[in-house]
């Protein structure tokens, strides 16, 4: 089997790492695809990789793995949607653009919405897989756990509390919690990890990068993929992210700030001025244990590791059974969108 990896933003390393391991274990064929902005961090370049739309018209694949939204409905193969993240309630997440063949779904809660839109569109296959960046639960979660001993030991400090807001500037906390990570510093039991999203606000990460360098208790993390924190951490402090869902399937808990979602199952404050009592609250008490049952058997019940294995081998059955699909038939304003994004075809045919 031929596979493109199809890397839009940097977060996408963390998703398809697992699935390139699968396929190098079973002996298939892969490429990845990453936009010339990504090349200076891309951690694979031993890897075969292109930024050129050109080559995957010539490689002729027969599977593309996409955590992304958008892929050129020209390229050939099976154009399977992974997921970029958990939280379904940001907008845009259930939006159907047509573009795919097939959706890999995490859990019973994405699963049902999405067969919903199958029944109406009738032009696309929703199978329940589980999501490859969460293998490493099932797997090696505890692989970090000298790493954080030693983080602890070197900044005397007994619990580690990790703030990875959204980028979002409607959504995100970023703006409005610098004098409280301030503040929450001076509890010197506190090693506080800095964690934003590639697409954060310059102007935040400067800010929080300063404050990090000012207060020895902060540290600002650097590295792309987000797991080994969350693994590391004790206390996760957010808003409207996805990545509340992965570290709650951790069981461990969470406070976030004007939450947009409609189902709440950890603490959630409107108050900004109030992250102190919470963390305290939190960490001593934990009293949203037992309602995080709910996020695991709705989002993401799979705990054995083999999500990406699930992914490449649903693959390889759905096109043996319905071959391997040369194109996605899309409507002119959905094919204009997609060459204003990659370019037309290199055949400079339009295809219908």
């Amino acid at each position: 089997m031929k596979v493109i990896l199809f890397c839009q933003n940097n977060y996408a390393y963390g998703i398809l790492e697992p699935i390139k391991r699968v396929l190098e274990s079973q002996g298939d064929d892969y490429i990845w695809f990453i936009k010339e902005k990504l090349v200076y961090d891309f951690p694979f370049k031993s890897d075969p990789y292109t930024c050129l739309i050109s080559d995957l018209e010539d490689y002729k694949s027969d599977v593309i793995f996409v955590p992304g939204n958008e892929i050129p409905y020209y390229l050939r193969g099976l154009k399977t949607q992974i997921f970029h993240g958990l939280a379904g309630e940001k907008k845009g997440h259930f939006r159907i653009r047509h573009y795919f063949d097939l959706y890999l779904t995490q859990g019973p809660y994405f699963t049902e919405k999405f067969k919903a839109f199958k029944a109406k569109h009738k032009n696309f296959d929703v199978i329940e897989t589980g999501w490859p960046k969460l293998d490493i639960y099932g797997k090696e979660k505890t692989q970090y756990n000298p790493y954080k001993k030693e983080l602890l030991e070197l900044h005397k400090a007994k619990k580690i509390i990790l703030y990875a807001p959204t980028f979002s500037p409607k959504l995100s906390s970023a703006p409005h919690l610098v004098e409280q990570i301030k503040e929450l510093s001076n509890n010197q039991e506190y090693l506080i990890l800095i964690k934003f999203h590639p697409l954060m606000s310059k102007e935040w990460i400067i800010l929080y990068q300063d404050l990090a360098k000012a207060f020895p208790n902060i540290v600002f993390q650097n590295e792309k993929n987000i797991i080994k924190f969350l693994l590391i951490s004790d206390l996760l402090i957010s808003d409207t992210s996805s990545v509340i869902y992965e570290f709650l399937l951790l069981d461990k808990p969470v406070i976030t700030f004007n939450n947009i979602s409609k189902k709440i199952h950890w603490e959630n404050s409107k108050d900004y001025n109030n992250l102190i009592p919470l963390v305290k609250n939190n960490l001593e008490e934990d009293s949203f244990a037992s309602s995080r049952a709910y996020i695991y058997q709705q989002f993401h019940p799979y705990n054995d590791g083999k999500s990406a294995e699930r992914m490449v081998e649903t693959s390889k059955n759905y096109i043996e059974l319905n071959g391997v699909p040369n194109k996605r038939k899309l409507p002119f304003l959905r094919r204009s969108k997609i060459h204003s994004i990659f370019g037309k075809p290199s055949n400079n045919k339009i295809i219908k």
